[in-house]
């Protein structure tokens, strides 16, 4: 059996179902083999195993593993999303009324009574 840290995606068990899905697609069918081995003698995922199944199918009838790299976030990586980029004057959006004082013009904003 294949121990965490000799998994061919680092971080393996705490990767998002999609993310995984996203990321298994650059491995080959050994590296794929060995996953679908460990997810079914750990978490055992139905749908992990079926994704999994289905990409070790395709390598075997020809498909290329993708391109990049395993250890990368994948795009819809809620995690990877979260770090976002930096924010600047340039990208910062317009400022905003205290919601204390309230904008007559904007009926969305709560007017002050006296």
């Amino acid at each position: 059996m294949t121990e965490h840290d000799q998994l061919p995606l680092p971080d393996y068990d705490h990767l998002p179902v999609q993310g995984l899905i996203s990321r298994i697609r650059t491995l080959d069918a050994t590296g794929l083999q060995t996953l679908l081995e460990y997810e079914r003698a750990h978490a055992d995922r139905l749908q992990v195993t079926i994704a999994m199944e289905n990409r070790l199918t395709a390598l075997r009838e020809g498909a290329e593993p993708s391109g990049g790299d395993p250890a990368a976030p994948a795009a819809d990586d809620p995690v990877a999303a979260s770090a976002g980029s930096k924010v600047s004057e340039a990208t910062s959006g317009p400022p905003i009324n205290p919601p204390s004082q309230g904008d007559p013009t904007n009926p969305a904003q709560p007017r002050s009574t006296g």
